[in-house]
């Protein structure tokens, strides 16, 4: 399995995998451990965002990272909708370990306010919006800016996703089954 586990210390990033709590479109937990895992390429690029964002005085809080193929269907049968939600027939991003679903954390350890929560499946969610505080769409702007700088692809409809260009194309999917540690419940 070429997944990297994003942990502290190497990783100097929150993790709040929201899909490990019932805080989520589904309200109900979807993981059974709270353990976040990229692609390697993936990893490279995060480390690449955790160090532009420091010097700004920043730090990141992971929301989602690789989501097993199990979970996508999950989710999937919870918002068919690919407006939000990628269709796992097709397979996801984050099934391939290349997608994280982040925001930014002031000094302090607060989120930035970003206009919308995390999975918020509502047009507010969408970037470069101009119905939500010039705060929040300053903050989204610095997010964006910090990830497409690291090299990182974004997905318009949310503020908060992040992806590897082409992952789709060039990446397999993979299944809890295929984890060290598998983040779903049996």
């Amino acid at each position: 399995m070429p997944l990297v586990r994003i942990a502290p210390p190497e990783f100097d990033v929150d993790i709040d995998l929201r899909y490990a709590t019932a805080d989520n479109i589904t309200g109900q937990p979807i993981y059974s451990r709270d353990i976040a895992y990229l692609h390697p390429e993936a990893a490279e690029l995060l480390q690449k965002a955790i160090h532009l964002a420091r010097p700004l005085g920043y730090r990141f809080k992971i929301f989602d990272a690789f989501r097993p193929t199990e979970a996508q269907w999950k989710l999937w049968d919870c918002y068919p909708s690919d407006e939000f939600v990628a269709d796992p027939r097709r397979g996801s991003p984050h099934s391939r370990g290349a997608a994280v679903d982040l925001t930014l954390l002031h000094p302090d350890g607060r989120e930035l306010e970003m206009g919308t929560g995390f999975d918020s499946f509502t047009p507010q969610a969408h970037h470069a919006r101009l119905d939500i505080s010039v705060e929040a769409q300053r903050n989204r702007a610095v997010l964006l800016g910090i990830m497409t700088a690291a090299g990182w692809d974004n997905f318009r409809n949310e503020w908060w996703h992040y992806q590897l260009s082409n992952a789709r194309q060039r990446l397999p999917l993979y299944s809890d089954s295929a984890l060290p540690e598998p983040m779903m419940a049996g």
